[in-house]
């Protein structure tokens, strides 16, 4: 074969693989998700866990094994606090943590034991279906997730 034929051929093995890998990547979208939704444990790969309740408090473990806790003084030791929905108030774009909001695309968790250490929580669905949502602590949404960050609904366990 002479190399206009290997170049075509490496051109199309490219042209497939990157299709493939963006193909993959744009699958996961952020899902808006209620409350009712949100209550009951999610579990990562990792070994964290976070049980979620209505009434805006969570307990969990593992928090040494979530990167971006890297900023809290010892995330070893946190076991609870209180999570929010962002929300933007003003439509504006700018968005806050916020109790009273009842479904949201974020969330926001405060440590009981640490109240400098928060945590952004975004929320994805596979091309943004909320039937099937994944959770991910991160500094950084379009960064992704880290190995192993993806916290996964719980079906068998009991809704708090």
């Amino acid at each position: 074969m002479n190399m206009r034929g290997w170049r075509a051929i490496v051109l199309a093995v490219t042209g497939v693989v990157l299709t493939a890998s963006c193909g993959y990547a744009a699958a996961i979208h952020s899902a808006e998700i209620p409350q009712e939704q949100l209550a009951g444990t999610w579990t990562s790969s990792a070994g964290t866990s976070l049980t979620f309740s209505k009434e805006h408090t969570f307990a969990g473990t593992g928090f040494d094994k979530v990167e971006a806790m890297a900023h809290c003084a010892h995330p070893e030791t946190l076991s609870t606090g209180r999570w929010a929905f962002y929300v933007s108030p003003e439509g504006n774009g700018l968005i806050v943590p916020d109790e009273t909001a009842t479904r949201g695309h974020g969330l926001q968790l405060s440590f009981t034991g640490d109240p400098t250490c928060t945590v952004w929580v975004y929320l994805y669905g596979y091309l943004g279906d909320a039937e099937d949502p994944s959770m991910c602590p991160t500094k950084d949404p379009d960064a992704g997730c880290p190995p192993g960050g993806y916290l996964k609904r719980d079906k068998t366990a009991s809704h708090s």
